[in-house]
């Protein structure tokens, strides 16, 4: 349906209630199968436009989501669930009976199933790299990758933990004596105890702050317990002296500024995280406290009961939504993600650009220049005098169509939109195309990982906050190699950790035969001179396919990398013969020493007689440092006239006159023994 069909003094299908002041303009986004729908409300009318989608995230997971624990990535990433055993739960004919960790892209597509046996999960959460954290009661804590392959460390022996919070790099553990445990760096896992609470019964609930958004740029807890807050660091910890708890919920805003606070006697109460500023108080009515609370960006907050959120704004204004079923949260920077039995929401305020362009009556610029090609394309003289009319304002509209295409999950809006735009430059003079062209090529990424297969729901604005390299990243890391190439190569990015990941995948993976995998990844990476082939030649030797390593080397560019590769797979003289072929004296001399530390002298000797470039070094090297082996090298090569200058050589340094004269006699024999030295032994 691409007509906008106003709805006069009739209730929304969605239930809505409309507080008496709103202020806001906020929307639904939901992925069904041929729609996606916003409901914008402001002053006192209703609008309501369904627009066509070409993404469709329609979940077929049929599960009960309020018995399981779900840990949800950012960015648009994948949720992780597993059943709640604190929870009575009917089993289904095709459920199993052990407990299993199951991996799903946003649009409920099954990536991997984890059968789960190593106790008791406290709680689970995401890295920025989109590996699996989850945290034991037994304090140890497993590391997992989207297709199941782990790490593991742990808190400490004597830690028992009870809850703990996750952040993109590090967690915060809370332990059955009531410590703090900090582990700021998953690469890196240190755990350390922070300071003191002083607690002697449980939180009401407790959040943190991560590292980037404090002023120490170290992690900060809060605490709720009895009316206020405490706040602790790795050094102190500070009561902030309030009355308003006790608090049962709280939240840090995605950008670490706001505070919001769920307390005992059905309030919302949202602060700065210093607890310098009180922003905003609102009354929910319900002593229920919500089973979740989550920003909704960073202007509004989301609470969820059981068949119900409600979504409350800076000022006070609200709005709720009904559901049947039970449904998860996941915070964005600029919306939440709202995941239910049969759909994935994207619940957002809409930006003002696209408040401007589509609300009842608006006579924004933009919204003139988007009725403008609307009569243009109608053959309306209507559209000259739109134009008129905003002359002076016409590079602020058309700027106002470009963003808000970005903020389209629509194709067909994202088109009008844009056609509107570059409508509005035939206009204009001087206008600068490149936001204009950077925004399409936006867009064109955005909805290609948004296509089901892929999975990722990502806006625009997130789409800026991650960047298009860790994009690429998380397309890697899901085996979407094709789709990270096409990405890369249309934004000017290089390939080459694309090609070499999908190389070592294609090792790991692959059933065929080493030469056919071989010949497979040459002919795939021919065309990219310069690549290093010594990653994936190291992934086959480590998989056990030691020819198909040392064939694949043959094709690595630079010694330097091919070399102590060669080395380290025991390919000893292969390794001084590539040093040799390089030129690079340095390499010859690192595969010598290893040779000389490895083997046995005879053999050591056996292997590099024939390479003149490796013997001329040797002799440098033991004509300055060992004489003895300079001597034992000749001797084995037959070399008796060399043996015999090195020994009177050796005897002008002797000081012993008897020690000269035996080394002089010994040269002299030397000599008499080679018959090209006749004249030197007279």
């Amino acid at each position: 349906v691409k007509a906008d069909v106003i709805l006069a003094r009739s209730k929304p299908s969605h239930c809505l209630t409309v507080s008496p002041r709103v202020r806001h303009f906020l929307t639904v986004r939901s992925p069904h199968k041929n729609a996606n729908t916003r409901l914008t409300l402001n002053g006192t009318t209703s609008h309501r436009r369904l627009d066509p989608v070409a993404e469709v995230y329609s979940l077929s997971w049929n599960l009960d989501l309020s018995k399981f624990l779900i840990a949800g990535a950012p960015f648009g990433g994948p949720i992780a669930m597993i059943r709640d055993d604190k929870k009575v739960m009917l089993l289904g004919k095709q459920q199993p009976v052990k407990p299993t960790i199951y991996l799903y892209t946003s649009a409920g597509k099954l990536m991997e199933q984890l059968p789960w046996s190593k106790g008791r999960i406290v709680g689970m959460g995401w890295t920025d790299q989109e590996q699996l954290i989850v945290v034991l009661e037994d304090g140890n804590v497993w590391m997992y990758n989207i297709y199941g392959e782990y790490k593991q460390f742990s808190l400490g022996e004597a830690a028992t933990v009870i809850d703990c919070q996750i952040w993109g790099t590090g967690l915060v553990a809370l332990t059955g004596n009531y410590q703090l445990i900090a582990v700021t760096n998953f690469d890196e896992p240190r755990p350390k105890k922070m300071a003191d609470p002083g607690l002697s019964e449980p939180p009401h609930s407790w959040t943190i702050i991560p590292p980037q958004y404090t002023l120490s740029r170290h992690v900060e807890v809060l605490l709720a317990t009895r009316s206020t807050i405490i706040v602790i660091d790795a050094l102190e910890a500070q009561d902030q002296l309030l009355q308003q708890g006790p608090f049962t919920k709280m939240a840090v805003s995605p950008n670490g500024k706001f505070l919001a606070l769920f307390t005992i006697d059905g309030k919302l109460w949202v602060v700065s995280t210093d607890f310098q500023k009180n922003l905003s108080e609102f009354s929910t009515k319900s002593k229920i406290p919500p089973h979740q609370l989550a920003w909704c960006g960073t202007d509004s907050v989301v609470m969820y009961w059981e068949k119900l959120v409600l979504m409350v704004g800076p000022f006070g204004d609200w709005i709720k939504f009904s559901y049947e079923d039970a449904i998860y949260l996941i915070s964005e920077v600029d919306g939440v993600r709202v995941i239910g039995t049969e759909k994935c929401e994207f619940l957002q305020k809409v930006p003002s650009v696209t408040e401007d362009i589509f609300k009842i009556g608006s006579t924004s610029p933009a919204a003139m220049l988007f009725d403008a090609l609307d009569h243009f394309e109608k053959k309306s003289p209507k559209a000259d005098e739109n134009i008129r009319s905003i002359k002076a304002d016409l590079v602020g509209a058309v700027d106002a169509c470009i963003d808000a295409a970005g903020h389209e999950f629509s194709h067909y809006y994202q088109r009008a939109l844009l056609k509107a735009a570059s409508f509005g430059k035939c206009f204009l003079e001087h206008y600068n195309a490149d936001r204009f062209v950077n925004m399409c090529q936006t867009l064109r990424v955005a909805n290609a990982v948004r296509y089901y297969e892929v999975g990722i729901p990502i806006t625009v604005t997130q789409y800026m906050n991650l960047t298009p390299e860790r994009l690429v990243d998380r397309l890697i890391i899901r085996h979407q190699h094709l789709l990270a190439v096409r990405v890369a190569d249309y934004l000017r990015m290089r390939t080459d950790r694309i090609l070499i990941h999908w190389a070592c995948s294609k090792i790991t993976k692959s059933t065929e035969d080493e030469d056919t995998i071989c010949r497979t990844i040459v002919e795939k990476l021919a065309n990219k001179p310069g690549l290093s082939y010594a990653e994936i030649a190291k992934t086959a030797y480590k998989a056990g396919q030691p020819k198909l390593a040392t064939k694949l080397l043959d094709y690595e560019p630079r010694a330097a990398d091919q070399v102590p590769l060669l080395i380290s797979m025991e390919q000893d003289e292969l390794a001084l013969i590539k040093a040799i072929e390089s030129g690079d004296t340095d390499l010859v001399y690192l595969v010598i020493f290893h040779l000389k530390r490895k083997l046995q002298l005879g053999e050591f000797f056996r292997i590099i007689n024939n390479k003149p470039l490796a013997c001329n070094l040797l002799e440098v090297y033991c004509k300055e440092q060992d004489k003895q082996m300079l001597r034992d090298f000749y001797y084995q090569d037959d070399r008796r006239s060399d043996s015999a200058t090195v020994t009177i050589l050796e005897s002008f340094e002797e000081e012993e006159f008897n020690e000269r004269l035996n080394k002089l006699k010994i040269g002299l024999k030397l000599y008499q023994e080679d018959k090209d030295r006749a004249f030197e032994a007279k």
